[in-house]
């Protein structure tokens, strides 16, 4: 199953309401089970920087990543994107095909 990344940024609200924050979370995970159940958690972050958070988690498709992402921002989320990505091996391999296919152009 592709892999994604959501990268999020809380509302000023919900940050500065630490009881609510963790509402908030619970909020999301129930909504994200009930509507995406597809959807496989991978790893959970909390983040210094332009980002409050960021999560890994598998998706059986783009549609259902937008809807992630689309669910995050109706849960408190300022901003969200998804991501996809791709284990280092699998890049290595198509930076491979990608070099063998310009060396054979030539």
């Amino acid at each position: 199953m592709p892999t994604y990344v959501l990268m999020s940024r809380l509302s000023r609200d919900v940050m500065e309401d630490p009881r609510g924050r963790k509402a908030v979370g619970k909020e999301w995970k129930r909504r994200l089970a009930e509507i995406c159940p597809e959807v496989k958690f991978i790893a959970h972050y909390a983040l210094l920087g332009p980002y409050d958070f960021m999560d890994i988690y598998e998706a059986p498709s783009d549609e259902v990543a937008h809807k992630v992402s689309l669910l995050s921002r109706t849960s408190g989320a300022a901003t969200a994107e998804s991501w996809p990505a791709i284990d280092y091996e699998h890049f290595l391999r198509i930076a491979g095909e990608v070099e063998r296919a310009v060396r054979g152009g030539r």
